[in-house]
């Protein structure tokens, strides 16, 4: 369906789990991070129902996320479910990597059909600072298992936060040899993310073009995202960019997202939407369903406002609270 601006909203990303066995120091305190007890999230057969009522308003394309989703059992039975819903097109994962190995063979089987793999450096030393977790070959494998994976579509995401400035370079690099999109995540200031440096768009690829050359333009698209391409002589993927704040792109915004306690979140930056789980728990029907989150995403925001000042309508949680 068209929002109240006319863009086509057709994306929805689901968060799983507030769970996450890393603690990204943008995402997640080190320390005291208090779960949301099991009964405040949305079983597997919730979820299903929402996103089968999301796909009679047009949602073709579905991304599960969390904290991370994988630490959540059964993950591949919501895969298969999801994929079987009439209308949805596309399901894919978020994922830090760590649990990906071991799994990927049961959500590959259920029809997963991609992985965005979170990765912030190629150092050791430099992976247990940010993460606070020493799990980096535990993250390899994923995406190497990821990578081995016939006819799966995967994705390397960054985020550039001053600490990793010497490795966007190494990082980018892996698109040179494989067929893979790199793609550098402007940090958003959401949550803990507001007191971090942020990198620009403008700055990584000045970056990228000291030790690549020129950056070449390159087939846009594949996938729902908002992803801004190039490419680089002898590279055979792409390295891309997603700038929220730097380059704005809410005039295609086209995706919506659906916390792990049911509610519909029509913008990041904004506590506006409608809480869904409440109108399961109420019995409402599948016709209620759709007509929440149709008045919902009609009424989805222009643009975020990050680059100004707050107002009490904005979102005060952390990512891994709202869902990646």
């Amino acid at each position: 369906m068209n929002d109240q601006y006319g863009r086509r909203i057709h994306y929805l990303r689901v968060s799983v789990t507030d769970r996450c066995g890393l603690r990204c120091r943008y995402c997640m305190p080190e320390e005291g991070v208090e779960w949301l007890e099991h009964s405040r999230i949305l079983s597997y057969e919730q979820i299903v129902r929402l996103v089968r009522a999301a796909a009679g308003l047009g949602i073709d394309t579905v991304r599960l996320t969390g904290g991370e989703p994988l630490v959540r059992k059964g993950l591949d039975k919501l895969v298969w479910a999801v994929k079987a819903i009439d209308g949805i097109r596309t399901v894919t994962l978020t994922t830090n990597g760590v649990l990906l190995a071991q799994q990927l063979p049961a959500l590959r089987a259920a029809g997963l059909d991609g992985v965005n793999l979170s990765l912030d450096t190629l150092d050791r030393e430099q992976y247990a600072a940010i993460t606070r977790r020493d799990l980096l070959p535990r993250a390899l494998e994923g995406l190497e298992a990821a990578l081995a994976a016939p006819g799966l579509k995967v994705k390397l995401n960054c985020v550039p936060m001053g600490d990793n400035d010497d490795q966007l370079v190494p990082l980018a690099a892996l698109a040179r040899d494989r067929a893979l999109d790199v793609r550098f995540i402007e940090l958003m200031p959401i949550g803990l993310g507001s007191s971090l440096p942020r990198r620009t768009q403008t700055e990584v690829l000045e970056k990228l073009e000291g030790a690549f050359g020129p950056a070449l333009p390159c087939e846009q698209g594949g996938g729902s995202g908002p992803g801004r391409y190039v490419t680089f002589g002898g590279f055979n993927g792409r390295v891309g960019f997603i700038s929220a704040v730097s380059h704005q792109f809410c005039e295609s915004c086209n995706r919506v997202r659906l916390t792990a306690t049911g509610f519909l979140k029509t913008c990041l930056q904004y506590e506006t939407g409608v809480n869904l789980k409440a109108l399961l728990e109420s019995g409402a029907d599948g016709a209620a369903l759709r007509a929440a989150m149709e008045g919902a995403i009609f009424a989805k925001p222009a643009c975020h406002h990050f680059s100004a000042a707050g107002t009490a309508e904005d979102e005060r949680r952390s990512m891994y609270q709202i869902g990646g």
